[in-house]
């Protein structure tokens, strides 16, 4: 399962050739067109943290929440709205059931090359915590030194699927359609995309726990104690199955976005967790290095 390449070479040698990035763009990758926003660091040989979306985001939908990351941690931000998303291209329907696989095996791969990633962390929520976790457990990354996962999913379960299904309802006979749409530019590519795959009955027997037993830096947990689209189960998975260190954060009183319902919390848990996992060597404990 592991890639034997070794991407931080690679991703050190890239970064050597290419432009610094623009604080907003698009990134061309197989063909689509990737809108991203990037948040420079405050040193230039300081890490990079990679924020992943969930299965309805996008750049815009994580609000202020990378700019507080990049200024309580002075690492770099990037962050991008994968095909389908946000003001990226559109994909085609319906989407494959192993639409995550090929994120993290396929699309991230050459987004970290592209935008010259040197060392750091992968940020996902939800559907995004999923990618990194693929990502982490497919590849021998040396410039990966930690993992976060937001309300991730590594098994479906019953209370996923309730949810949504009923996501699907309010979608087709309230407003969510029109609020999504202020932030997704093909809105139904986005929605169908996702919601589709997950309810599709052979979508049950997506599993991406063995993945974890291959993930070889620390991992951070960050779970809502009502999170209505996945348990405490995701959390045992992960403190079984990984081999790694695991931290674990859960918050009373969030549900399945606990940076947007308790963001001090949250925000509080992903910076401990960078401090370690990012320290630099050469310096001082305690601040991103």
């Amino acid at each position: 399962m592991m890639r034997g390449r070794d991407e931080s070479f690679v991703g050190a040698a890239r970064s050597a050739l290419l432009p610094p990035l623009t604080p907003t763009g698009f990134l061309a990758i197989d063909g689509a067109s990737l809108e991203y926003r990037w948040l420079a660091p405050q040193a230039a040989d300081a890490p990079a943290i990679v924020m992943l979306h969930e299965g309805l985001g996008c750049v815009g939908l994580w609000g202020d929440f990378p700019d507080r990351l990049q200024q309580a941690t002075g690492a770099g931000v990037f962050l991008y709205s994968r095909a389908g998303y946000g003001q990226s291209s559109p994909v085609t329907l319906p989407r494959p059931l192993d639409y995550m696989h090929r994120e993290a095996t396929e699309v991230l791969p050459k987004i970290l090359d592209t935008i010259g990633f040197r060392r750091g962390l992968l940020l996902g929520h939800s559907d995004g915590a999923s990618i990194a976790a693929i990502y982490a457990g497919a590849h021998q990354d040396h410039r990966l030194q930690g993992v976060a996962m937001i309300a991730p999913h590594f098994v479906v379960e019953d209370i996923s699927v309730k949810s949504i299904a009923a996501i699907r309802t309010t979608y087709e006979t309230t407003e969510l359609k029109a609020k999504l749409a202020r932030w997704h530019k093909h809105v139904d590519n986005a929605f169908y995309g996702w919601n589709g795959a997950w309810l599709d009955p052979k979508f049950r027997e997506w599993d991406i726990s063995d993945y974890l037993a291959y993930i070889r830096v620390p991992v951070l947990v960050v779970q809502g104690m009502d999170d209505q689209y996945g348990t405490m189960r995701q959390v045992e998975i992960a403190r079984e199955e990984c081999y790694c260190p695991v931290d674990l954060k859960v918050i009373s009183g969030a549900g399945h976005s606990p940076h947007r319902e308790a963001p001090g919390a949250t925000l509080d848990a992903i910076v401990r967790f960078a401090e370690a996992a990012l320290r630099d060597d050469r310096g001082p404990a305690g601040r991103v290095a």
